[in-house]
């Protein structure tokens, strides 16, 4: 029997008319759907895959865990593209494989698709979980980018980690289990720890965080005491407040193109060195 493969955001459209939204919210999600079909059904020259793709981990104990990765339309075998793990907030945990893509850094893909050169791993957390380095959570996520690593060929030297909230916070975490395995990280309106600036610090680790002034008073004072410790350390550390902006600072900031030429400069070997 003829199996029929359901690209990603086709998918998602036959979901959104079995539960029941709000308007906005369906208006929102209907379009972003289309648009990212639209990318994933791009023609080819080839039949290698690209855009939005399904993919599969499969753990230790045979147990399957979904995950999307954004191809980009540009790749070639061979060509050792830069790589990206983005961390989801809490609002997007779940076991549909798709809300992950939704907000964040989805949308921006979906806007420089024709030219965004990563490769961008985008796991889904399950609910009541969270990103922090020890939890499984954390561990299939980082299993899933090597899987990824391995499968696209891409640039061991150009490895990125980004997330919001929950996942900004994710971010530090996992970061400051091992600075080393980031040529940089892009943690956002998260709750970072100053105490452990001196790890980043000490693994000269490119950073660059974003918070807007107007979210809860913990979070602006947790990102604002960080980039103070890292600023006595002379990290060079890079810290974004926008003013008047609430807890959503990741479209301001993941719309800016000057953050992904940032990036693209940023590299594991440039930080080895003294």
């Amino acid at each position: 029997m003829m199996r029929i493969r359901i690209p990603i955001p086709l998918r998602h459209l036959f979901s959104l008319l079995l539960t029941p939204v709000s308007l906005p919210t369906m208006k929102k999600h209907l379009l972003l759907a289309l648009a990212l079909f639209s990318a994933a059904s791009a023609p080819a020259a080839d039949s290698l895959p690209r855009g939005f793709q399904n993919r599969t981990y499969t753990d230790t104990s045979g147990q399957a865990h979904p995950f999307i990765v954004f191809v980009p339309l540009k790749y070639l075998p061979g060509s050792q593209p830069p790589v990206m793990l983005f961390l989801h907030g809490s609002g997007e945990r779940g076991t549909n494989n798709l809300d992950q893509m939704m907000t964040g850094i989805g949308p921006a893909i979906w806007k420089r698709k024709a030219a965004l050169p990563f490769v961008v791993v985008l796991p889904q957390c399950a609910p009541g979980s969270s990103w922090l380095v020890d939890g499984p959570d954390a561990q299939r996520a980082l299993a899933m980018l090597k899987q990824t690593q391995q499968e696209f060929g891409t640039d061991p030297d150009r490895v990125y980690l980004t997330g919001l909230s929950m996942g900004g916070s994710g971010t530090w975490s996992i970061a400051a289990k091992d600075p080393s395995a980031w040529a940089a990280i892009v943690p956002m309106c998260s709750r970072p720890d100053a105490a452990k600036a001196k790890k980043f610090a000490d693994a000269h680790l490119p950073i660059w965080n974003f918070c807007g002034d107007q979210d809860r008073p913990e979070t602006v004072k947790a990102n604002r005491d960080m980039h103070e410790a890292l600023t006595k350390l002379n990290t060079g550390a890079k810290y974004t407040e926008y003013p008047g902006v609430g807890h959503n600072c990741w479209d301001k900031a993941y719309g800016t193109d000057d953050l992904y030429t940032w990036l693209l400069e940023q590299a594991r070997s440039k930080n080895r060195k003294p």
